[in-house]
């Protein structure tokens, strides 16, 4: 445990530090791969529904057991060599798992763009973080969907991998970015993914569904910690309103925390993949949205993160004590 509570610290500040690493030395990218491989075999559309269900099924099942298996192969090579590599091996898994810093530089990347370069740039940099058609949104929309990011991101990016590198170490940690993975490539609701993606998108609702519901929470509470540019009092009660307000059982949870504490309106009608989809809308207009809204939603996430993180190595500390 003295091991493990040393390895989640130290990944947590090289994520804080380094964010992802560039080219393709990241287990995500790897478990990115593999998705792609397996659906080239399996997905075919002369299959019906229930074959499509049955083979998404089997990948998803291969996917696990290939990330468990490798994780499982490195922890124990590693340290059985020596226990101080096994912690730096187990560290490095650790900040892989982890996306603070990449998601904070990713989305204030759509603050400079806007910023320094006008619409367009930001339309583009903002196209790179999320799935919905960004050709047609004006200076609002992209700071919208910049923050709808980064509150969404909190608890698929940082919160639910945090959580699961603290009960299981990187074995588990793996296991939940396999899961992410699966629904962020194969979990589409649309003509091709919709039945072959399926298993995998139910399951990413299910590992989810602890900590969306902590990262609101913790969100509320880290109003109290950030000034005046956030409202404990209204990012409660926009929270307790419009949690529901989505289609996924996880994702409105985070985005409404975030909305009352900033007091602005998210969410509402967007357009993916040419199609619009009515949406309900989040939080309320108690001001109009602007750019620095990106940073103030950034703020937000690293408070809330960092609020875990402590949560965490203190009830790590209990069962070493």
């Amino acid at each position: 445990m003295i091991y493990h509570l040393t390895a989640f610290i130290i990944g947590y500040v090289l994520d804080l530090l380094l964010g992802d690493p560039f080219g393709g030395f990241h287990p995500v990218v790897w478990i990115g791969k593999l998705i792609s491989k397996l659906t080239s075999i399996f997905l075919s559309e002369k299959d019906s529904g229930q074959q499509k269900r049955k083979k998404g099924l089997l990948t998803v099942i291969i996917v696990i057991t290939i990330s468990l298996f490798l994780t499982s192969v490195i922890l124990i090579f590693a340290y059985t060599i020596n226990t101080i590599f096994g912690i730096i091996i187990e560290a490095v898994i650790t900040y892989q798992c982890l996306a603070t810093k990449s998601l904070y530089s990713e989305s204030m990347k759509v603050y400079f763009a806007l910023k320094d370069y006008g619409l367009e740039a930001g339309r583009q940099a903002v196209s790179m973080i999320v799935g919905r058609d960004t050709k047609a949104l004006n200076e609002t929309g992209v700071i919208k969907a910049a923050v709808e990011t980064v509150a969404e991101n909190t608890s698929d990016g940082i919160i639910a991998p945090m959580l699961y590198l603290a009960i299981g170490g990187p074995i588990l940690g793996i296991c939940y970015k396999a899961i992410n993975t699966l629904d962020s490539m194969i979990g589409y609701k649309n003509d091709k993914y919709l039945d072959f993606g399926r298993f995998g998108a139910k399951l990413d609702d299910i590992v989810n569904f602890i900590p969306a519901r902590l990262s609101a929470f913790l969100m509320i509470c880290s109003c109290v910690f950030l000034g005046k540019d956030y409202s404990t009092r209204n990012a409660y009660r926009v929270f307790k309103r419009d949690r529901f307000n989505h289609s996924s059982p996880n994702s409105a949870w985070p985005e409404s925390a975030c909305a009352g504490a900033l007091g602005i309106k998210l969410a509402g009608p967007a357009t993916y993949f040419g199609k619009l989809v009515e949406k309900p809308y989040i939080g309320d207009s108690l001001r109009a949205i602007e750019l620095d809204d990106i940073k103030r939603s950034n703020k937000l996430m690293l408070c809330t993160s960092l609020i875990c993180e402590v949560i965490c190595i203190f009830i790590m500390l209990i069962f070493v004590i």
